[in-house]
C-alpha cells in the first residue's frame, strides 16, 4: 500500500490537477450552485406551506434531491476526467517515455485513475457541510448518509475504471470519452429500460413470479434504482418479495460493480504495453 501511495505517476498527476486554478474554480461554482439550490428549496417550501418552519419529511425530500444531483454529477463528469488519462499521453507522444520508466503497468494505471477519482471525491466531500443542513431539521440519519457516500465511491470507482480501460484500448481521446459515456448510458438508461420490459412481460403472465428474476438483476445494476432503494428500503424489500430473489439489490450492485472494477483494471493493465511485446 505504501508503494502505491508513493507512486511517482500518482504524485505528479495529483500535483498537476490540484494546483490547477480551474479545478478549484469548478468546485467553488459547484458549491455555490448547491447552496443556492438548498436555501432556495428551504425558502420556497416554508413560504408555500405558510408554517414558517421546515418539517422532517421536507428535509428528507431535500436530501433525496441532493443525492440524485450528486449521482448525476458522478455519472456525467467521471467519464470526461478518466477516459483521456492514457489516450492523452498517447496523443502527446509521451506514453512511450512513461513506459520506459521503472513504473509497472499497474502503477501507471493506478496513478492515473486515482488522481481523477481523488478530485471527484474532493468535490463530493466538499459538499458535506451543505448536506449537514438536513440534520438540523431531522428526517435523515448519519448512517444513511454514510451508506450513500459509500455508494458514491463504488459508482465513481466503477465508471472511472471503465473510462481508464477505454482510454487504454482506444487511441483517440474523444472516442474513448464517447465509449465511456455509452457504457454509463447503458448502466443507467438501458438497464432501466430492460427492467421495465421484464416487468411488463411478467405482468402479462409470461413468468410464474410477480416479477421475473431478470427484473431483480436489471434493478440491481441500475444506479438510480439502487439509490432509491437505499433512500427507501421498503421499495427494495418489495422488489425482493415480488421477484422471489432473497439477495438485496445493494448486494447485487456491490458484486457486479466490484467485478466491473476488477475486470476493467485487469484489461487496462494488460493492454497498456501490448504493442511492446513484439520487440521482446
Amino acid at each position: 500500500m505504501k508503494t502505491l501511495l508513493a507512486n511517482p505517476v500518482l504524485v505528479k498527476e495529483i500535483k498537476l490537477r490540484f494546483r490547477n486554478l480551474k479545478s478549484f474554480t469548478g468546485i467553488l461554482f459547484y458549491l455555490i450552485a448547491m447552496s443556492i439550490f438548498v436555501f432556495g428549496f428551504i425558502l420556497l417550501t416554508t413560504s408555500f406551506s405558510g408554517s414558517g418552519y421546515f418539517r422532517p419529511d421536507e428535509s428528507f425530500m431535500l436530501f433525496s434531491m441532493m443525492t440524485y444531483i450528486q449521482l448525476g454529477l458522478i455519472l456525467f463528469i467521471t467519464p470526461a476526467l478518466t477516459a483521456g488519462t492514457i489516450s492523452t499521453e498517447r496523443e502527446k507522444q509521451t506514453l512511450n517515455i512513461l513506459l520506459t520508466t521503472s513504473q509497472t503497468s499497474f502503477q501507471i494505471i493506478f496513478g492515473k485513475m486515482t488522481s481523477s477519482v481523488a478530485f471527484l471525491l474532493l468535490m463530493i466531500v466538499s459538499g458535506l457541510p451543505i448536506y449537514s443542513l438536513v440534520f438540523l431539521y431531522g428526517g435523515v440519519s448519519p448512517s444513511q448518509l454514510i451508506v450513500i457516500f459509500l455508494f458514491y465511491f463504488l459508482t465513481l470507482l466503477t465508471i472511472g475504471s471503465i473510462g481508464v480501460m477505454f482510454s487504454t484500448l482506444i487511441r483517440k481521446t474523444i472516442v474513448a470519452i464517447i465509449a465511456t459515456f455509452g457504457a454509463m448510458i447503458f448502466l443507467v438508461a438501458v438497464t432501466g429500460f430492460f427492467m421495465i420490459i421484464s416487468m411488463q412481460l411478467s405482468q402479462m403472465g409470461m413468468t410464474t413470479a410477480s416479477f421475473s428474476p431478470l427484473t431483480h438483476f436489471w434493478a440491481s445494476i441500475n444506479p438510480a434504482v439502487v439509490m432509491f432503494t437505499l433512500l427507501q428500503p421498503a421499495y427494495g424489500e418489495e422488489i425482493q418479495g415480488m421477484t422471489l430473489v432473497p439477495l438485496p439489490l445493494w448486494a447485487g450492485y456491490l458484486i457486479v460493480y466490484t467485478l466491473l472494477v476488477a475486470v476493467s483494471m485487469f484489461i487496462a493493465v494488460k493492454r497498456l504495453r501490448v504493442n511492446m511485446n513484439k520487440y521482446k
